[in-house]
């Protein structure tokens, strides 16, 4: 090996790859975090931001100036302080200047410096700039020692490391920034509210986040709209971490032809021409009903977005569900992270006050002895000086008698006992400074000058003081800059209930066999005599058919259940709305539902808050393979995205029925060949939401299998009803049926024939209530219960409805209530309308005229669900 290679092996250093990159890494995060993403507490700014600032104000870029290119601004910040890209400085400069982005202005931009809609800034050649007042103000005493100075990146000049800032910039302009591992997200807030709150924080260092937020209640945002709910905020504020909720301001304006919804506000953030789009694709799509047309007509008076409603729409409920599917209802995610003595903090409302006045407090010691100096230095300049005066022959003689002016202050400083400072200010002053006049302003500037020495002192000396005077300069920014609040706070979560949108009207759920799903009026429904042929109902896909259908009301909960056992929750005005003939929207648009799993069972309740109530109710689940489990209705109040086991189900077996218990109810099962079995429920112990269950009853060998489950109420009220899949249906009493053991075989419910079919529901029902029969090819007939006498348990039953299609079958039964006034108005014409039913095309078969279904329908609204028997199909009211 020659000596070169032996050189060369030598400077070869071997080092762990795994720590090399973690050294170097962890260097690079910390540049990042501390010299680019993340702003200072004290004075709210990133270094961008501080340099664009610096750099303007030392080319005399003020605003008492005429503008200059932000070009030639953006090459002096490149140049001195900050070389990195140009755009990420332009773009800087420019978010300054924007008015809705920043609650107040640091930069005063003129040209194209973007919009709200989302518009790019001209390039900076063609756009201008200079400092805002507030700009001006963030650097006031920046010459007077006030802040630490360091080397640029070349060592060549100097650079503020804070700015000496009377204005809390954090929390009034707020700011963004991502940086390694970490990002932070802080609000705008009002000027006077956040000085009231640091003036607060002065004269009471102890104060907590409560107290403080009765000065700054919560963020102010430049585009205005409204904070709902302060909950979010008391988090954000306490912890440094919270989710405000901020809605849209908009107002509903009544006209002759039809409603407009007016937004003149927008949450902060939020992109106006994408809100606009999204708002006309919503109605497109036809995800949301009752829009007519969307323009933007915002101009110089102000924003203005006019949402046209159609005639038959309800503006209130548009509304609402305009803030739930746009960003007309935003949240601000707040990360309140800023950089404290350079290392980054999560910080509360309460230190972001304590940072900001400890800043402010050593920035005014500094600016007091910076000034304290210089006025000692003035003062011992004018001691000389006014000795001179005084002696002014002597001083004369002295100087003239010196042969050059070293030599005459060193003679003056001998002969009076000077200093070298004071020497040379007498050997430079004029002759016009001997008058009388300027003899006079001497001595009268040194008393000044006295006089301000002792109130440096003071200030020095006296922390009460020294706090009075932060507060002055606090409250006279405070009355130069503040505004009034322009974002609105509604602290009660109540006020933006959805269901104070919706009202609370009977609707009917429907489900298609392939699964879409859709809420129907309970009035579109109308009564019709037995043995109808039914009013045609939804147009589905081919192959499919309205498989399920459950009355309801719009606040009501409805929990879905699975055949594989799951359950999911929805709120009613949460399922799409569709007229009677619309195939309405799949459930896995709207439920987190695996591929190969669909929903079979339903239960309506009121509410999940109760807890007397879920604590005391049951829900009983029935299986295809007669297997029954019993659970605490407790176990399903706790709504998740993703659903919760419901029950555990074995290979081949799927969830039939679920119905919801007192604890102290009957059931009644019944199976495809016609048989049914009543027990007690309390035959069943309650077991684990994700239990098997045990067997409620024995089915035959074969392709027999459990088709449904009621529960009996009022034994000596409530009849049974049984439909068959060819349209046959019969009542018998409750007490035919014998009170067994679960786990029988039962007893006959219907006799099976060729004629009847297999058995394809069971429902128990009083006089009181109506039938709505549903066959595959989407026929439906509303019929009532008092129409079908009471016969025996093992009778063949009465035709129900005519099924006019070859191989149709029936899909699905369920009870309503009939409303007594309804019954009323159409006595007399029932009778008519079945005359007709043969004559007219199905479509029309059962419409009523104008006056009398408006009449009816109007009763329909408050008494037909509201008044349901508590067992309903599936679907228990418990009110």
């Amino acid at each position: 090996m020659d000596e070169n290679q032996t050189l060369d092996h030598d400077r070869i250093m071997k080092i762990n790859i795994e720590e090399e990159m973690k050294s170097s890494y962890i260097d690079y995060s910390m540049s990042v975090i501390v010299a680019r993403a993340l702003p200072d507490v004290r004075d709210g700014f990133k270094p961008v931001h501080r340099r664009i600032l610096y750099g303007m104000l030392g080319i005399g870029n003020t605003s008492d100036k005429p503008y200059k290119k932000c070009a030639r601004v953006v090459g002096e910040v490149l140049g001195k302080y900050h070389p990195h890209g140009d755009s990420s400085v332009y773009g800087a400069l420019v978010r300054m200047g924007q008015e809705w982005n920043m609650r107040y202005t640091l930069i005063d931009g003129q040209g194209n410096f973007g919009s709200v809609d989302g518009d790019s800034p001209a390039a900076m050649r063609y756009t201008e700039c200079r400092l805002s007042k507030m700009g001006e103000h963030i650097m006031d005493d920046l010459d007077k020692e006030t802040v630490d100075m360091m080397n640029n990146f070349d060592d060549t000049l100097q650079e503020p490391s804070v700015m000496p800032t009377k204005i809390p910039n954090l929390l009034v302009n707020g700011g963004n920034g991502i940086a390694v591992g970490m990002a932070t997200n802080i609000p705008t807030h009002n000027l006077s509210e956040v000085i009231d709150g640091c003036c607060a924080y002065i004269d009471n260092p102890d104060i907590d986040t409560e107290g403080l937020m009765k000065y700054i209640p919560a963020p102010d945002f430049p585009t205005g709209a409204t904070i709902y709910g302060i909950q979010g905020v008391k988090d954000a504020y306490e912890t440094g971490r919270g989710r405000i909720v901020v809605r849209a301001t908009a107002e509903i304006e009544s006209g002759d032809a039809h409603d407009k919804i007016v937004i003149t506000e927008i949450p902060y953030g939020v992109n106006k021409e994408q809100l606009v789009m999204a708002i006309a694709d919503l109605a497109k799509e036809g995800r949301v009903d009752g829009i007519a047309n969307v323009n933007d007509e915002s101009g110089r008076q102000g924003m203005r977005i006019v949402v046209d409603v159609k005639r038959e729409a309800n503006a209130n409920v548009l509304l609402n569900k305009l803030f739930k599917l746009t960003a007309l209802q935003s949240s601000f995610s707040v990360n309140c992270i800023a950089l404290v003595k350079g290392r980054p903090r999560l910080l509360t409302l309460k230190e972001c006050v304590k940072y900001f006045v400890e800043h402010r407090h050593d920035v005014t010691i500094r600016r007091t002895q910076y000034e304290l100096k210089k006025a000692q230095e003035r003062a011992h300049i004018l001691e000389g000086l006014i000795i001179a005066c005084d002696n002014i022959d002597e001083v004369v003689h002295i100087i003239r008698a010196s042969k050059t002016p070293s030599d005459a202050q060193r003679n003056l400083e001998k002969r009076f006992e000077l200093d070298e400072i004071q020497s040379k200010a007498i050997v430079d002053m004029r002759l016009s400074q001997l008058t009388g006049l300027r003899l006079e302003q001497l001595h009268n500037e040194f008393d000044e000058l006295m006089k301000t020495i002792d109130y440096l002192n003071q200030i020095l000396n006296d922390p009460e003081l020294c706090k009075k005077v932060m507060k002055d300069e606090l409250n006279e920014v405070k009355d130069k800059y503040g505004d009034a609040r322009r974002t609105m706070i509604k602290p009660d979560d109540h006020e933006f209930n959805p269901e104070d949108f919706y009202p609370n009207d009977p609707v009917v759920i429907t489900v298609s066999h392939l699964g879409y799903i859709k809420r129907t009026p309970l009035s579109e429904f109308r009564e019709q005599a037995r043995g109808g042929v039914g009013a045609k109902g939804a147009r589905t896909r081919d192959k499919d058919f309205t498989e399920f259908i459950y009355p309801a009301t719009m606040h009501q909960t409805m929990l879905f259940f699975t055949k594989k056992g799951r359950c999911y929750w929805l709120k009613c005005y949460e399922i799409p709305e569709g007229d009677r003939n619309s195939k309405g929207r799949a459930i896995q648009n709207l439920l987190n539902i695996e591929s190969d799993d669909q929903v079979n069972a339903f239960l309506r309740l009121r509410g999940l808050n109760d807890a007397e109530f879920i604590n005391n109710h049951y829900v009983v689940f029935a299986t295809k393979n007669g297997t029954v489990k019993k659970t605490c209705l407790e176990a399903y109040s706790r709504p998740r995205a993703n659903g919760v086991i419901a029950i555990n189900i074995v290979e081949g077996d799927e969830v039939v029925d679920v119905r919801l218990t007192n604890g102290h109810n009957e059931l009644i099962l019944a199976n495809r060949n016609g048989r049914a079995v009543r027990f007690d429920e309390n035959q069943i112990r309650t077991m684990g939401r994700t239990s098997t269950g045990v067997r409620g009853m024995r089915l035959d060998e074969g392709d027999d299998a459990l088709i449904g489950m009621i529960v009996v109420n009022d034994p000596e009220h409530e009849t049974v009803m049984v439909v068959s899949e060819q349209g046959y249906g019969k009542r018998s009493d409750v007490i035919d049926y014998r009170v067994t053991n679960r786990g029988g075989k039962g007893v006959k419910t219907l006799n099976i024939t060729e004629k009847t079919g297999r058995l394809v529901a069971i429902k128990n029902v009083t006089d009181d209530n109506d039938l709505m029969i549903i066959n595959q090819s989407g026929i439906v007939i509303r019929l009532a219960v008092a129409d079908c006498r009471v016969m025996g348990r093992a009778t063949q039953g009465v035709r129900l409805i005519n099924l006019t299609k070859k191989n149709d079958v029936i899909a699905s039964v369920c009870k309503v209530m009939s409303s007594e006034l309804e019954a009323s108005v159409e006595e007399e014409s029932r009778s008519a309308w079945a005359k007709k039913s043969e004559e007219i095309e199905n479509d029309n078969v059962g419409a009523k005229t104008a006056e009398e279904a408006a009449e009816a329908e109007a009763h329909l609204d408050n008494e037909a669900t509201e008044s349901e028997d508590n067992t309903d199909t599936g679907n228990v009211d418990f009110e």
